[in-house]
């Protein structure tokens, strides 16, 4: 048996991070780690308190009017896994500065920001990135990575 390299193993934590998504459309995981050990997890779902979509809804909100990648976030009633990793980190007082995020997909411009400005210096995503994604974190120095193959 092939022992996994260390991103591939990370980047499976994710995928497993992401089956507790509570997301009709899209199930996302993200692992953050310093150092390589894991500081915290985030899988994108509704926020406390709210009900989740996938027992409250036959479809997403944003689907029935017709939002595309990107718009109309103010229907959805989720975090997405990224935010929700920072969160956890905040909220257990766990420095997140300089470390990695692995992503099952390629985040949006907002968590992009909020990695950046959370102090990330890489991450490993499943798929690639926007061009406004790409741009920002090359502008800022931030490594990317894509593992497009299956683990």
């Amino acid at each position: 048996m092939k022992r996994l390299d260390i991103d591939s193993y990370f980047m499976k934590m994710a995928k497993v991070a992401a089956l507790r998504s509570t997301c009709i459309k899209r199930q996302v995981g993200c692992i953050i780690t310093v150092d390589r050990e894991v500081v915290s997890t985030g899988y994108n779902g509704a926020i406390k308190g709210l009900p989740h979509c996938i027992e409250e809804f036959n479809e997403c909100p944003r689907n029935v009017v017709g939002a595309h990648r990107g718009e109309r976030y103010d229907l959805c009633p989720a975090l997405h896994a990224e935010q929700n990793a920072i969160i956890q980190a905040a909220k257990s007082s766990k420095s997140i500065n300089g470390g990695t995020a692995y992503i099952t997909i390629a985040p949006c411009i907002t968590c992009a920001r909020m990695l950046i400005n959370a102090g990330i210096h890489r991450v490993v995503i499943g798929d690639y990135p926007q061009d406004e994604v790409k741009d920002i974190f090359s502008f800022v120095g931030v490594e990317v990575k894509v593992m497009e193959e299956d683990i």
